[in-house]
């Protein structure tokens, strides 16, 4: 029977501060931690039996869930300098971001949005500051019903957005904007993403749409992704997967609408690819709660990924290896509005793993991507550029 790995990527669903998190204004960031201690009836039954509160040295560790535990579980640290979307899932697969993407928590230089007006024929734009996405569309947006001037701002992450109106502007030139700021913003002002956030009037106000779209860097082909599709293993992408990976690898792909669509669209997928790696992304984590401080819509969500679990088992074959981890933390309950340096988890079940296996703490996310390219491949590819060290070995 072929070999197939289902990866999901439970966006921002750290599981607390990294030795390093001071470095990053993190200390005390604790996502799933600060959640149960929030919610501490939270229906998390599917995760603790894969694992979830088995992994120590985490706050919300339970030896006494250890002996129904199902799956393989651990934790990993990140490796790269950085907290962000594009890092983590980027050294997932092999690549070691040693030097931080640029950040522009003054705005982004004139330079840049000369180019971008110009090269774009915009004529103007709104913004150009860091800000979150609700309350500048709402400071915004009147003038850009008017106007059709597109309102660019950023985070404390590496992004270029432009927000625009599906309505006044449309999707179609909101995407071929944010085309023409990816080939600007290179060099020194490579940030990580371009991200098209399109909204729409509702009522009295705006409200954003499921039509993001993110244009990351070209990541280096020293990557799992290329190992895979060079040995003709398909990967098939679910939710912004593709967009991460510039299409690094990546064979087929579908955008998702939100969580409870991607959970679907990963079942389509296992439907129809028989073999290989479904690989998804559920940004509804990081995008509506995370980021938003919405603790108990960060609960509930999980709670939904949680009840969802069992069709997903139900969908797997004998050779089947189910992976659930995150990217990085967006503690709800945290300071600011920003992601946090935190630990990863770990969560594995398949019928071919050695049950209950504790991984401990591994030092890079990249493991478990090394671990993928084993299972699929036979053997690791020998790139001393990418970074790694599969533990399939321990698991089987």
């Amino acid at each position: 029977m072929a070999k197939r790995v289902i990866w999901i990527v439970l966006d921002s669903a750290g599981i607390g501060e990294e030795p390093d998190a001071d470095k990053f204004g993190d200390v005390g960031s604790d996502t799933f931690g600060h959640i149960l201690e929030t919610y501490p009836d939270a229906k998390f039954d599917n995760l603790t039996k894969l694992g979830l509160r088995a992994i120590e040295n985490t706050s919300f560790y339970d030896a006494a869930t250890k002996q129904d535990v199902i799956g393989v579980y651990g934790k990993a640290q990140e490796l790269s300098n950085g907290k962000d979307t594009t890092t983590g899932h980027w050294e997932m697969i092999g690549i070691h971001t040693k030097h931080a993407f640029p950040t522009y928590p003054n705005g982004f230089p004139q330079e840049i949005i000369d180019a971008f007006i110009e090269q774009t024929g915009c004529g103007a734009i709104y913004g150009n500051k860091v800000a979150s996405g609700i309350p500048i569309i709402a400071e915004y947006g009147e003038e850009h019903m008017k106007t059709g001037y597109p309102i660019v701002y950023t985070s404390a992450d590496s992004v270029f957005q432009i927000a625009a109106s599906e309505e006044k502007v449309g999707l179609p030139r909101l995407y071929e904007m944010c085309e023409i700021a990816r080939k600007i913003l290179v060099g020194e002002h490579g940030v990580g993403r371009v991200i098209a956030r399109p909204f729409v009037r509702k009522g009295d106000g705006f409200e954003r749409t499921s039509n993001r779209r993110d244009y990351a860097l070209e990541p280096s082909e020293h990557n799992v992704l290329v190992h895979l599709a060079d040995a003709g293993v398909r990967v098939c992408g679910v939710g912004k997967i593709s967009d991460i990976f510039h299409g690094s690898g990546i064979c087929a792909s579908v955008h998702t609408t939100g969580n409870t669509d991607g959970m679907q669209k990963t079942l389509d997928y296992m439907q129809t690819e028989p073999a290989g790696l479904i690989f998804t992304n559920l940004v509804d984590f990081d995008m509506k709660y995370g980021h938003r401080r919405d603790t108990l819509g960060y609960k509930n969500a999980l709670e939904e990924f949680d009840a969802w679990l069992p069709k997903l088992y139900a969908q797997m074959t004998d050779e089947d290896i189910l992976i659930v981890d995150a990217d990085h933390g967006c503690d709800p309950t945290f300071k600011g509005t920003d992601h946090t340096r935190e630990y990863i988890p770990i969560l594995m079940y398949g019928k071919g793993l050695k049950q209950g296996t504790d991984l401990g703490t591994r030092p890079t996310f990249a493991d478990i991507g090394k671990t993928v390219e084993e299972y699929l491949l036979g053997s690791c590819v020998d790139d001393e550029k990418a970074i790694g060290k599969s533990f399939l070995q321990d698991i089987m």
